[in-house]
Parts: structure tokens; sequence; C-alpha cells
């Protein structure tokens, strides 16, 4: 196998499965993905890492199947972080300018006054994203490099996450022999792969569904104004399924993805299923429409959760062109349609991955939005300033492969 150093590899480690897109760069199409992998995902609970051992074995099964596809070996990663540890808020700094320019050494500055906040021993600053600028009360500035002024504020976004858990992500990448270039919030990946720049501008929300977590982003005016991580997931339907209809949880799993419905109004009076027991008794046959009753009221609660969470930060009016699922749960049959009822008849459709020319069939799956989301993260958002900071196009501003190494100096 041959090693391309300008190889772009997003890793998406989910509760689920594990994903691998391998990526670089084209004169021609700007992006092409080069190979692929997955594998089902163990040691993960709610998108946290619970058995290290079984999930570096996952890992490296997911990411020896990219290496064949993609005919190279893969040792460096761009890493998708989730689970309910992460925590986010937004906040506002100030510093003087006396009449002088705006220079990336300012942009650092303001940016450390916004983050000087408190916060727990216990967690750590996953990177800043800032909303806007400000200079002598002129807001709404997303470039203040060259611009003069005598006042400079920023509003920001601060993710931050349990050291411990990125810690652990960290961990088992190297002991799989991957080195982290860079941990990136999973909604903000997949808002990379999936949102068109017209709902950026006016106002979105995606949600992502994944089977251990349901993540959130709100974007409005082009910037990051709330993002959120709930521990309920796809994972909870299935359990719901494998209870309701006393069925073996793989079983369970198959079933909801082959005849699960949100709404039991779209399904059939007369359609019917074949449901495998536990013990070796012989499959019975059920009505979809029991499956349908199991699953819609769970649904409906994920949606509601997801709607309190917006409505509890104050963004339910910065959503104007509505609602973005993706993720494996918005493959769900009637998820869309029960999104819109949840949501006041806000629009709702299913986000599938783009951005990349010639995208295999096989990525265009909303399952996948997160790795593909990773690879054009890191591609989109590579620094363009001196330094550590990214300030122009508001992405990634810390480094973490240095702030993991001061972590691993300071816990191992």
């Amino acid at each position: 196998m041959k090693a391309a150093p300008e190889t772009v590899v997003g890793l998406d480690i989910g509760t689920t499965k594990i994903s691998v897109v391998v990526a670089e760069p084209d004169p021609e199409v700007g992006l092409r993905i080069v190979g692929f992998g997955t594998h089902p995902s163990h040691g993960l609970r709610k998108g946290v890492v619970v058995n290290i051992e079984a999930t570096i074995r996952s890992i490296k099964k997911a990411v020896e199947g990219a290496e064949i596809t993609a005919d190279r070996q893969l040792n460096r990663v761009v890493a998708g972080i989730a689970g309910g540890h992460i925590q986010s808020f937004n906040s506002h700094g100030v510093i003087p300018l006396r009449n002088r320019e705006v220079g990336p050494a300012d942009i650092r500055r303001v940016l450390d006054a916004a983050r000087a906040v408190a916060i727990p021993m216990d967690r750590e600053v996953v990177y800043i994203i800032p909303q806007e600028y400000i200079i002598d009360d002129q807001d709404g500035i997303r470039e203040p490099l060259g611009m003069s002024g005598v006042r400079f504020e920023a509003r920001v976004h601060i993710v931050t996450g349990a050291v411990t858990s990125a810690q652990n992500i960290v961990k088992c990448c190297n002991r799989a022999g991957l080195d982290v270039a860079d941990i990136v919030l999973e909604p903000l990946a997949s808002a990379e792969a999936v949102l068109i720049d017209d709902e950026r501008e006016l106002g979105v929300a995606l949600v992502d569904m994944g089977g251990g977590t349901t993540d959130i982003v709100v974007i409005s005016e082009g910037a990051v104004r709330h993002t959120s991580v709930l521990a309920l997931g796809g994972n909870h339907v299935t359990n719901d399924i494998a209870v309701g209809l006393r069925t073996p949880a793989g079983e369970a799993e198959k079933i909801k993805r082959r005849y699960g419905c949100a709404l039991t109004s779209l399904v059939g009076k007369d359609e019917t299923l074949e449901v495998p027991t536990v013990g070796g008794r012989r499959p019975r046959v059920l009505g979809r429409r029991i499956l349908a009753e199991i699953v819609e009221p769970r649904v409906e609660e994920l949606f509601s959760l997801v709607r309190q969470d917006i409505e509890a930060a104050g963004m339910e009016e910065l959503v104007a062109s509505g609602v973005v699922l993706t993720g494996g749960g918005a493959l769900l049959t009637g998820a869309a349609d029960m999104a819109e009822r949840v949501f006041g008849g806000l629009p709702v459709r299913v986000g599938r991955p783009g951005g990349i020319e010639a995208l295999p069939d096989a990525l265009l799956d909303p399952s996948f939005a997160t790795g593909v989301g990773l690879v054009l993260h890191a591609v989109r958002h590579r620094g363009d300033l001196p330094g550590d900071l990214d300030d122009r196009d508001g992405g990634l501003f810390t480094r973490v492969a240095q702030r993991m190494k001061a972590w691993f100096k300071d816990f191992f």
C-alpha cells in the first residue's frame, strides 16, 4: 500500500457503527473520495467510550476496510466527538484597539477575552466558533482584519467537553495506530455535508439522529448559534421494539430498518411482518401497525425534546428555513412527517451528504453525513492565519492535537 501525505481521513466513532471516509485533493473537482470503510461499533454507549479494547478493535476493522478500498495506508485522522458530556454556550469578549487596524494578534486577544469564563476542572474548551465581530458598535462583521476602530468585540460560541471522554477517543485511535490531527464536534461536521448556503443564512436547525445520541446545531446568518447533544437516539427505538415484540435486539434493529414507521397513519391496515422470537420458538406474524404504535411515541418524544432544547436556548425564531434531519435515524419512514407535526409545521427535509462531486452511491446515505462532513471540515477550515487560529472561516480554532499532548502529560 502507498502512503499519501495529502490524504484526508474522517473517522466517525459512533455508537452504532464506526465509519472511515478517505479523500484527497483533486485539481478538477476539489475533493475526491478514494475509499471508505465501516464496521459495527462495540464499546461505546451514548457516544462515549465505555470499553477501550472493544472500541480499538472496531476502529481497526473499519480502518482496514478503508485501507483496502483506498489502496493506501492510513495513519492520521480527523475524529468526531459527541456524547451527553458535550456542553456549549455563547460568550462575549471586548478589547481596546486605540484607533488602529485589527491584526491577527488582536483577533486572538479578543477570542481569549471571550473564552475567559469559569468552567469546571474536569471540562476543557474543545474549540471556539466566532459568530460575529463588532467594531465601535458596528456589528455583523465577519472579516475584521484591517478594519480600524477604538473598541473591538467578539461574540462567540464555545463548545466544552469532558476531558476524560476526549482522552479516551484519542487513546483508542493511538492504540489503533492512528494519530489524531483534530477533533470535530459531530453535528458541525454533519452540517458541512448536508446544509446549503441559503439555509445557513436564513436560519436552520440540523438534527443528527444517531444510534446513541441526537445532535443539534442551529445556524443563522452563517454562524453557529447553538449546539447540543441529547443522550437519546435510535437505539432507544430498537430497545422499545425488542421489549414490545419480545424479539432479540439484533432482530429488532432489522425490523426497525425494514418495517419501522414513525406515523401509524402511514401504515396500511393489512400490512404484516414476521417477528422472530426468543428461545427458538416459531416466528409470529403481526400487523405492521402494532410496530408503528411502538415506534411513534418514542420518535415523537425525541422530536419534542429537540424542540424543547431549541426553545430553551431561545433559538426558535432563528430557524426560518426549517429543520434538516440526518443520521441513520432520518431514514425511518415517516420521520420527516412526524418532525413537521412536532415542530408546528416548519418545513423538514432529510439531509444527505453533498459538497463533493462524484460521491459514491454508498455514501449518499444520511448515516454517512458525519464521516463525509469530517473530511469537508478538515479541508475547508485549514488554518488561514499564522499560528493555531483560523479566524476568518469561523471553523476550528484550537488545534486539538497540541492540547491532547498536554492532557496526556498531565494525566498519564
